[in-house]
C-alpha cells in the first residue's frame, strides 16, 4: 500500500493540535511545519490549507494560523440533511427522539405539503447531536403517505437517507431564518446556561425531483454553535 502524501500526514497532525486546543489558540506556522516534517513552504500550506477548508482553522495575514471557532457553517436552504453537513464537517451525526405521531397540522404546513383540509401528517421531533454534542431541536412534519413508505431508525439515521431509498430525493428547498431566545425546555434540552440563550431557527420545505413536497422542518439551532452561509448571485437583467 502506498504512503499517503506528505500533506496529508501533515494536516492530521495539526488536526490532533487542534483537538486539543480552544478557539484563538495559534498553531504552529508554515516555517515550523516544514522544520518538523522536512518538507518545503508550499507541501506545509497545502497541508494548512486543507483545515482551512474544513473550518478548523483561519490563517490572519501578518498574524499567523489559530484555531477557529466551533460555529458549524450551514448553507442557508441547502437541502443536504443535518447528518450529511455533519459528515461534511468531519463530525459524528445522530439523533435523540423527542416525539413522533400523527398530527392535525397548521395551515402553514399544510399548505407546504399540499395537504386537503383534515387531512392528518405525520410530526418526527428529534434533538440532533454532532460527536455527542446538542446542536438543534428538529420538527419534520412530512404526508403520513410518504412516512408509511419509510424505513427509519429515527435515532440513528438519517431521513433523507429513508426519502432517497424510498425513491423520493431531495432535490430542493426554501428556508427562512429568524433568531429568538430558547425556552425553558429548548435550554435543557440543548445543555444552555444562560437563559438569554439565542436560538438561529430555519423554517425550511424541501421538495422531491418531481417538485413534490416531503416535508416541511423547523429546526432550532443554538446561534453560538452554527453560523449561516448563503452563495448570492446577480440577477442576468442586471448585466445588461
Amino acid at each position: 500500500m502506498s504512503e499517503s502524501p506528505r500533506y496529508e500526514r501533515i494536516a492530521e497532525y495539526v488536526r490532533g493540535l487542534v483537538a486539543d486546543s480552544k478557539p484563538g489558540d495559534r498553531m504552529p506556522s508554515d516555517a515550523e511545519l516544514c522544520d518538523r516534517f522536512g518538507v518545503s513552504r508550499m507541501t506545509a500550506r497545502q497541508a494548512v490549507q486543507v483545515l482551512v477548508a474544513e473550518n478548523l482553522v483561519v490563517r490572519r495575514r501578518g498574524a499567523g494560523t489559530f484555531v477557529s471557532s466551533r460555529r458549524v457553517p450551514r448553507q442557508l436552504g441547502s437541502p443536504l440533511s443535518f447528518t450529511e453537513s455533519m459528515k461534511n464537517r468531519g463530525m459524528k451525526a445522530s439523533s435523540r427522539l423527542l416525539a413522533r405521531r400523527e398530527i392535525q397540522p397548521s395551515d402553514a404546513e399544510r399548505e407546504a405539503l399540499g395537504l386537503t383540509v383534515g387531512e392528518s401528517a405525520y410530526m418526527l421531533e428529534r434533538l440532533r447531536l454532532a460527536d455527542d454534542v446538542p446542536m438543534a431541536i428538529e420538527r419534520a412534519v412530512m404526508p403520513v403517505s410518504l412516512v408509511d413508505s419509510l424505513k427509519l431508525d429515527v435515532e440513528q439515521s438519517s431521513l433523507h437517507l429513508s426519502f432517497e431509498d424510498a425513491g423520493r430525493l431531495p432535490t430542493r428547498a426554501l428556508a427562512e431564518v429568524s433568531a429568538r431566545r430558547a425556552t425553558k425546555r429548548e435550554r435543557e434540552l440543548l445543555e444552555l446556561v444562560s437563559a438569554s440563550a439565542v436560538l438561529l431557527c430555519e423554517d425550511r420545505i424541501i421538495w422531491d425531483q418531481e417538485d413534490i413536497p416531503l416535508e416541511h422542518t423547523v429546526t432550532c439551532y443554538v446561534a453560538d454553535r452554527y453560523s449561516f452561509e448563503a452563495m448570492l448571485y446577480r440577477g442576468e437583467e442586471s448585466r445588461t
